[in-house]
């Protein structure tokens, strides 16, 4: 019992570790998660639920229960400092993001060649230079103007939801560059 006990308190720890991760843009979620060790634990869990539905579905809650506690305990500090120090913090989001390029590279193997790495890896940049090619407020939604708002909040969901299984994409830098980062982190601090 106890050993199962500690592995709910670690589990519970990770989660909170990988939930202030996701709110700095350019440090991913699903890279904490593969430092960690617990990627593959949240990818089987996800992906066999109707195989192991009480025991994925107690492993994911204490996750999820962590990754909320994480973002909950951060949004705020972090918040603060992006109001206070904006220019600092955008360059350490960017360091951030240059220091998870080796891990990545390491966990994808990247040493050996390969035409179809480079293919995939030119198109995931693209992808992400198409973000960064749209109006900041592409995706900002008054909610008070009807069915368009919410489709687009719809819209971003989907986009941060794919974000957060892929190792090496950050939801925060995604919802940077799609204009919603202030305003989820405000709705996370209040």
């Amino acid at each position: 019992m106890q050993g199962s006990q500690e592995n709910m308190i670690t589990t519970v720890i990770k989660g909170i570790c990988v939930g202030g991760t996701m709110l700095v843009p350019g440090c991913s979620g699903g890279s904490m998660a593969m430092i960690l060790g617990i990627y593959d634990r949240l990818v089987s869990s996800v992906s066999s639920f109707m195989k192991h539905k009480k025991e994925s579905l107690c492993f994911l809650a204490l996750f999820c229960v962590g990754g909320g506690m994480g973002m909950v305990l951060f949004a705020k500090p972090l918040l603060s400092l992006m109001e206070r120090f904006e220019m600092p913090m955008l360059y350490f989001f960017i360091g951030a993001v240059g220091g998870s390029v080796p891990m990545i590279l390491k966990k994808a193997q990247w040493e050996r060649k390969g035409l179809g790495k480079i293919l995939f890896f030119l198109l995931g940049a693209g992808v992400v230079g198409l973000f960064a090619l749209l109006p900041s407020d592409t995706f900002q939604a008054d909610m008070n103007a009807g069915l368009t708002s919410y489709l687009m909040l719809i819209l971003a969901g989907v986009i941060a939801a794919v974000a957060l299984v892929l190792p090496g994409v950050s939801v925060s830098y995604m919802l940077l560059l799609m204009g919603m980062y202030d305003t989820v982190m405000k709705a996370i601090t209040q």
